[in-house]
């Protein structure tokens, strides 16, 4: 019995060893199989690191595409169609109503905008929390308007940087490889071309190999020459192959599909590389703001006492707020050396508390003929109604785009922020008043300004009618205005604080702000606040775009009083526009120890 039984018991344990068997070899046969038609069929290229899933995706969305037949005979010619013009490779999915940024004059910080003059009958503002100005345009082509909308005066920049390709080999194998690419799948299905497929998958490698290498002809390896004509060879015998052209039109569609994609990664990734550039203080300029704060602990320089000129009434008060040394030391070297009285010159710059110490130690070293400068810390000042001023913006500067099928246009508006209407808190001993921005150059006397009878009116500014008002009715509420009137911007302004108090003028911004802005949104309170209490300069007085429009005219700016750098391309910065930061450069000392330290050559 117990031997019947063994035997038994081994028949199932038989079984189960054949079953495993079965299964080991059906695995073998698997691994052999699925490399072979991935090679075959599956593989769409020879990258370093191959995604499928970016493929699937490419295809679907040329799918549509796909659908018309191709004609055989035309082949060649209409491969070399779609590589010569593969269509737009700029952004497919720009949005004309998207919630975009622009920066913060001073501080950098992002200032929501909005597209104004949308397409009819899309009125949609598009994903945001916050609402408020604007873009950038210029008329070069479609796929550049649509660039300059997405990406503001990045474009404007890179159009005017562009440089000529002069790689001409790296460019020939890249167009080599483009084809290659898009013949070896269907090559590779073919039966007794085997070596040739090799041949093709071997061209491509070392392509890849050559160009993840070397960006220009310089750094490519010698004889190349040779290489070139092999894969111009190879290339020829694939064309005379007879494959199927619907599977090669899908594979150069593919392809196009990628190099869209990477061209609009690509332009996203240095657009904001440009963003980051203008909005960010340049490493010189912190070194030094932080060389000019540890000289003053450790110099400790007293105050001179000025109270009598700095409350004085009968004298020229010029008000600036900034928290950049150089460019509140240009606008006032420059006001000063035209100026045939600098003695009655007195300048209030406001600034924050990280920046006022190397303030104080800039101004404390350095004199501006018989000038008076004041340097003040908002944050110690009791500003609105006994709060503290903590956490209040700088000055505004936001960029509204008019984009149409015919023409595009793109404007900066800099505007007053809260820290304005608290100007006769500040000043309660004055009448008069000229605000500047820290982005001017004053290229005349200023104190005729004070010669001018504003006929009661509260503020005086050039008016900018490139802008009308009923182009930011959005901003504007169900209050009454006159959508024909012309905007006005800060930069330069003359301000009677008399009328000012008299008309209440704080209190009617504050009232507006509470009741439909939020609180960083200040461009429709302030032409509502000033309307009817404007009095407009004459244009010469101040000439606008030098920090955004490359098309100013030398004649334009040398009859110009004041040249008003309003846009991203600041003089400071590097990104400036080369044309007009000589202006701007010529009244800056570069011969000052700290300048020299820090290595600051703007």
């Amino acid at each position: 019995m117990k031997g019947g039984g063994g035997a038994y018991s081994m028949m199932p344990m038989k079984k189960r060893w054949s079953w495993l068997v079965i299964a080991v070899l059906g695995l073998v046969l698997l691994s052999m199989f699925v490399p072979l038609a991935f090679l075959l069929g599956l593989h769409n290229g020879f990258h370093s690191v191959t995604h499928s899933g970016q493929r699937d995706s490419a295809s679907s969305r040329s799918g549509a595409a796909l659908k018309s037949p191709l004609i055989k005979e035309g082949l060649p010619k209409h491969v070399n169609g779609i590589l010569r013009n593969p269509g737009p490779t700029l952004p497919k999915d720009f949005r004309r109503h998207s919630v975009k940024e622009t920066e913060n004059k001073t501080t950098g910080f992002a200032v929501p905008t909005q597209v104004l003059n949308p397409p009819p009958k899309k009125h949609s503002v598009g994903v945001g929390s916050s609402t408020e100005g604007p873009k950038t345009a210029q008329v070069i082509g479609q796929n550049e308007k649509t660039c300059e909308l997405k990406f503001g005066s990045y474009c404007l920049w890179r159009q005017q940087h562009r440089e000529k390709m002069k790689d001409f080999i790296v460019e020939k194998m890249k167009d080599q490889l483009y084809m290659a690419r898009a013949y070896y799948p269907s090559v590779a299905k073919l039966t007794n071309l085997e070596l040739f497929t090799q041949e093709i998958k071997q061209s491509i490698q070392e392509f890849e190999r050559i160009l993840s290498e070397s960006s220009s002809d310089t750094d490519l390896p010698p004889q190349i020459d040779k290489k070139l004509q092999k894969m111009e060879t190879t290339i020829t015998k694939a064309k005379a192959a007879v494959v199927d052209c619907n599977n090669v039109d899908k594979k150069l569609r593919q392809l196009v599909d990628l190099t869209e994609d990477e061209a609009n990664f690509h332009m996203k990734q240095s657009a904001f590389l440009y963003q980051l550039a203008v909005q960010t203080t340049p490493k010189s300029l912190h070194c030094l703001s932080m060389r000019l704060t540890v000289e003053y602990f450790k110099t400790s320089p007293d105050d001179a006492d000025l109270s009598e000129s700095l409350s004085n009434p009968d004298l020229h008060h010029y008000v600036m707020f900034s928290n950049n040394v150089l460019a509140s030391s240009v606008v006032i070297n420059s006001t000063v050396m035209h100026a045939k009285d600098s003695k009655k010159q007195v300048f209030h710059v406001l600034t924050d508390k990280q920046s006022f110490f190397s303030m104080k130690m800039w101004f404390f070293t350095n004199s501006y003929k018989d000038a008076t400068v004041q340097v003040l810390n908002i944050e110690d000042l009791d500003l609105l109604e006994g709060q503290p001023s903590t956490h209040i913006s700088m000055p505004q500067e936001l960029r509204i785009s008019f984009l149409s099928a015919s023409t595009s246009r793109t404007e900066y508006i800099s505007v007053f922020s809260h820290l304005h209407y608290s100007l006769p808190r500040i000043f309660p001993t004055l009448k008069k008043i000229v605000i500047l921005d820290d982005d001017i150059v004053v290229q005349w006397d200023l104190s005729e300004l004070w010669n001018v009878d504003m006929n009661e009116k509260v503020i005086g500014a050039v008016q900018f009618c490139m802008v009308k008002l009923g182009a930011i009715k959005s901003y504007l509420g169900k209050e009454s205005y006159d959508a024909d009137s012309c905007m006005w911007m800060s930069g330069l302004n003359v301000v009677d604080l008399v009328r000012w108090r008299e008309r209440n003028v704080t209190r009617t911004f504050q009232g507006l702000v509470q009741r439909r802005l939020t609180e960083t949104t200040t461009l429709g309170a302030t032409m509502l606040t000033f309307q009817g209490l404007l009095f407009a300069l004459d244009d010469k007085w101040v000439l606008s775009g030098l920090g955004h429009n490359y098309g100013i005219t030398k004649e334009s700016i040398n009859k110009a009083f004041v040249l008003h750098f309003n846009g991203n391309m600041k003089p400071w910065l590097e990104l400036g526009i080369p044309n007009y930061k000589i202006h701007w450069r010529k009244f800056l000392n570069q011969e000052i120890r700290f300048l020299t330290d820090c290595n600051v050559n703007p």
